[in-house]
C-alpha cells in the first residue's frame, strides 16, 4: 500500500467504527475510552483519559468542561491527539489532528441525553480546580440539585464538546515476535494517502 492515495470518501473513520464496533462486543468496560494528548502553548504535553462519543467524516468528538486543564491547553494550543488501546483484539488506533468547539447545538443535544446525575456532576464540578475537601463538592452537587429540582437542565457555557478533525490515523495489529502491522492514513488536498510503517 506505498504511496496509494484514496478518494476523500474513503476516509479511515469508516475503518475505525468497524473495529470500534469489533470493541463494544468483547471489551469488558467502556470501549470507547481513550488517551487524550494535548500541549500547552509552550508545548509541554499532558494526558489522561476520555470517553469518545462519536466519529464520522468530520472528526472525533468528546466533551468536556472548557475550564478544565485540557481545555485551557486547547484554547492554546488547538492540536491534540488520540490513542485507542482495546486488548482484547490486540490492536490501537491513533488519531493526530487540529482541534476546534462543536457547536452549541450539538454540544446541546448531548447534554440533554446524559443521566440526570451527571448533567448535575457537570454544574457542580469545577474541573481541574483545587478542591478543599470532598464535602465542598458534595455540598455543590446537592445545591444544584435542588436547584434544578423541576424543569429542564441546561447545558451550562462552560462545558460543551470538541472535535478532532483527524489529518493522520493509523491502524495497528499486533503480530508474533513484535513485527507488528502499522497502517497509517495521512491527509492531503488530493485525498487519504496510506503507507505501511515498519513495526
Amino acid at each position: 500500500m506505498k504511496n496509494k492515495f484514496y478518494p476523500v470518501m474513503e476516509d479511515p473513520v469508516n475503518l475505525f467504527n468497524e473495529w470500534l464496533k469489533e470493541a463494544v462486543s468483547l471489551e469488558p468496560s467502556n470501549p470507547n475510552a481513550c488517551a487524550l494528548a494535548t500541549a500547552n502553548k509552550i508545548g509541554k504535553p499532558s494526558v489522561r483519559m476520555v470517553l469518545l462519543k462519536g466519529a464520522d467524516e468530520h472528526g472525533f468528538v468528546f466533551y468536556t468542561n472548557y475550564g478544565s486543564r485540557k481545555g485551557v491547553e486547547l484554547s492554546e494550543n488547538p492540536h491534540a491527539s488520540l490513542c485507542f488501546h482495546w486488548k482484547s483484539l490486540s490492536r490501537e488506533v491513533r488519531v493526530e489532528g487540529h482541534v476546534e468547539k462543536v457547536p452549541d447545538e450539538e454540544s446541546d443535544l448531548y447534554f440533554q441525553s446524559r443521566a440526570r446525575a451527571s448533567k448535575i456532576g457537570a454544574w457542580a464540578s469545577k474541573q481541574s480546580r483545587v478542591l478543599d475537601s470532598q464535602l465542598e463538592l458534595e455540598r455543590r452537587v446537592a445545591k444544584f440539585d435542588t436547584k434544578f429540582k423541576t424543569g429542564k437542565i441546561e447545558r451550562p457555557e462552560f462545558w460543551g464538546g470538541y472535535r478532532i478533525k483527524h489529518e493522520k490515523v493509523e491502524f495497528w495489529t499486533e503480530r508474533k515476535f513484535r513485527l507488528h502491522d502499522r497502517l497509517v492514513y495521512s491527509r492531503y488536498d488530493q485525498g487519504w494517502q496510506t503507507n505501511k510503517l515498519f513495526p
